[in-house]
């Protein structure tokens, strides 16, 4: 093997030199037969957590210059949790890794969805349990590793209406004791971690804890084991029960705690 290597290297070196061009795969990669885009845009009506700013696009330019061509550009400020967003583990944990230092790998792999959405239109403050879980596995398989797990809830049809989706329409400080959505229970957080390895978790409403918690467990515990959150995910009815893939691409930010989301998946 060695010989064979060192034989080809002068050849390749010789075809790089000359300018060769690098040699066609010989299966070039396929465009997938259906791809789905799980965000929601930002705009002004774009739901933020009760205690935060809303999105704020500003125009710097729209129209026709004097050298006659047309130029747009605008200027955004956003809070780094609102709308499609990830939460990055340091939001909830001193050593976890902050937005750009999650690794690239760790936001794309194949997708499972455990739909829960039966249970959490009787019941708005509804925990995923481990029995879900379990439930889900018995019917399609044991989670893979290094799966990026959706729970859907449901909740992204209500996103056009911030009362239905966040339980009230108040915002600032009063609005935080009367969040009512569904989230992860901390238990099967804790499942998650200890007894399956997945790679990120994401659900469909404002956050990986249900809207009545104040301690924000499953947040601590995912995060304590670096697997980041995906919150406010669009579209996952859209998606298969397994055998896809999803890609879940966050805005870069240095030592951010989490940052708007571009995620889509396709099969």
């Amino acid at each position: 093997m060695r010989t064979a290597l060192v034989l080809a290297l002068p050849a390749a070196l010789v075809s790089l030199a000359a300018g060769a061009p690098p040699a066609t795969p010989r299966h070039p990669p396929s465009l997938p037969g259906t791809i789905v885009d799980l965000t929601h845009s930002f705009d002004a009506q774009t739901i933020y957590w009760p205690t935060a700013g809303s999105f704020v696009l500003e125009s710097v330019a729209h129209g026709v210059t004097d050298k006659g061509y047309f130029y747009a550009a605008n200027k955004f400020c956003a809070a780094e949790h609102g709308g499609t967003h990830l939460d990055a583990p340091i939001h909830f944990s001193e050593r976890g890794r902050a937005s750009d230092a999650i690794p690239i790998e760790q936001l794309v792999g194949a997708g499972i969805r455990v739909d829960v959405s039966d249970k959490c239109a009787k019941n708005r403050d509804y925990r995923v349990s481990v029995a879900d879980l379990t439930a889900w596995e018995i019917r399609n398989g044991r989670i893979p590793e290094g799966a990026i797990l959706l729970l859907q809830t449901g909740w992204a049809a209500r996103w056009n209406d911030r009362a239905a989706y966040l339980g009230t329409a108040k915002t600032g400080a009063e609005a935080v004791p009367e969040l009512h959505f569904p989230g992860l229970d901390p238990e099967a957080a804790r499942w998650l971690v200890q007894s399956r390895s997945v790679k990120a978790v994401g659900l469909d409403t404002p956050s990986i804890d249900y809207g009545q918690s104040a301690l924000f467990e499953s947040h601590v515990i995912l995060f304590a084991a670096n697997v980041p959150a995906l919150e406010n995910v669009a579209a996952m009815d859209a998606l298969p029960v397994k055998n896809f893939v999803v890609a879940a691409l966050p805005m870069k930010i240095k030592g951010g705690s989490g940052g708007p989301l571009r995620i889509a998946a396709w099969w």
